[in-house]
């Protein structure tokens, strides 16, 4: 980050790196997540879910890059091995069903990830509100994309 980027950040860059760890660390494991299901979930609705599975893997990669560009402009580096992104990502065991083909088994549990996103950047957007506005640009941006996903997996699961 420039020295007039540092000025403006109003925020200990040591807190929001951390934090910002942990948002890229949650979406690297629902990167992962998302990735294995797609591979793995069956039924008659296979290609349906699984592509489903693979467009949302690809898009919480997305959202990794865009924390991790954020991290770096802060002078950072993000968790650089699985097992830091398994700490900071804080988010505990998944599990998915034990039979493949219970498609609302695994929505249930993205559902699940969609709403601990949802506080994550709530709660970073309150954190750098009028403080830092790049990260809160950022989380706000990151928030939204995330309400609109869990109105989707709700709307999945009525069907």
């Amino acid at each position: 980050m420039g020295q007039k980027g540092r000025e403006i950040s109003k925020l200990d860059h040591k807190w929001l790196i951390e934090e910002l760890s942990k948002a890229y660390a949650f979406e690297w494991v629902v990167h992962y997540y998302a990735s294995l299901a797609a591979n793995i979930v069956s039924g008659l609705r296979t290609p349906v879910y699984a592509d489903i599975f693979k467009k949302a893997s690809e898009g919480e990669l997305g959202h990794a890059n865009r924390i991790a560009k954020r991290i770096a402009e802060l002078g950072g580096e993000p968790p650089q091995t699985m097992a830091d992104i398994e700490k900071f990502a804080g988010f505990g065991k998944v599990s998915f069903p034990n039979e493949r083909s219970d498609i609302k088994g695994f929505i249930k549990v993205f559902l699940k990830m969609e709403q601990h996103a949802i506080s994550l950047y709530n709660d970073l957007a309150q954190k750098t509100h009028g403080k830092d506005l790049v990260t809160h640009e950022l989380a706000e941006d990151l928030l939204s994309e995330e309400v609109a996903e869990e109105e989707e997996y709700e709307n999945m699961l009525r069907e």
